[in-house]
C-alpha cells in the first residue's frame, strides 16, 4: 500500500503581514464605500458609478469587473457629464448611448428640445427612479459642431 503524507500550507512571514495589509485595506475601503449607498438621494446632475479596486476600471450597475472579474468594487460620484455615442432602440423611447467623462457608458433617455446629434454634450438631470429603476436621464448642454460629431 501506497502511503501518502498530508502537508498543510504554510505561508512565510511576509506573505501572512501582506495579506493582513491588503485585508486591513480592503476593509478600509469597504468602510468608506459604504458611506456611499447606490441608491442614495444624489444631487442634480450626479451619479453613482463603480470602480475596480484592483485594476481601476470604471463600471456602471455591474456584479463584477468587466476587466479583470474582480468583485471588488467601489462606488464613486460621477460629475455626470458625457458625450452621445448612439442610438439605441426606437426613435419614440429617445433612448441613447452616453460615454461619461470618468470612462463609463451608459444607457440614457434624453430630454429636452435640443436635437440630439452623435457627439453632442450631455449632462445628468436625474440619476434614476426613486427606487433606484429606470434609466438615467440626461439633458444635452450644447450640440456638437460638424468638426467634433463622431
Amino acid at each position: 500500500m501506497v502511503r501518502s503524507e498530508t502537508f498543510e500550507p504554510t505561508l512565510l512571514r511576509e506573505e501572512h503581514e501582506a495579506a493582513a495589509t491588503v485585508t486591513t485595506a480592503l476593509a478600509a475601503t469597504a468602510a468608506s464605500a459604504a458611506t456611499i449607498a447606490p441608491n442614495a438621494p444624489v444631487d442634480s446632475g450626479q451619479l453613482l458609478y463603480q470602480r475596480c479596486l484592483w485594476c481601476g476600471t470604471p463600471a456602471y450597475r455591474r456584479p463584477f469587473c468587466r476587466a479583470c472579474g474582480s468583485m471588488a468594487l467601489q462606488w464613486e460620484r460621477s460629475a455626470g457629464v458625457g458625450a452621445v455615442l448612439r442610438r439605441h432602440g426606437h426613435v419614440s423611447h429617445n433612448t441613447w448611448f452616453v460615454a461619461m467623462d470618468e470612462g463609463f457608458n451608459l444607457l440614457c433617455q434624453v430630454t429636452g428640445t435640443a436635437q440630439v446629434v452623435i457627439g453632442s454634450r450631455v449632462s445628468v438631470v436625474r440619476a434614476v427612479a426613486p427606487l433606484g429603476q429606470g434609466l438615467p436621464v440626461v439633458e444635452p448642454t450644447r450640440p456638437s459642431p460638424p468638426s467634433e460629431r463622431w
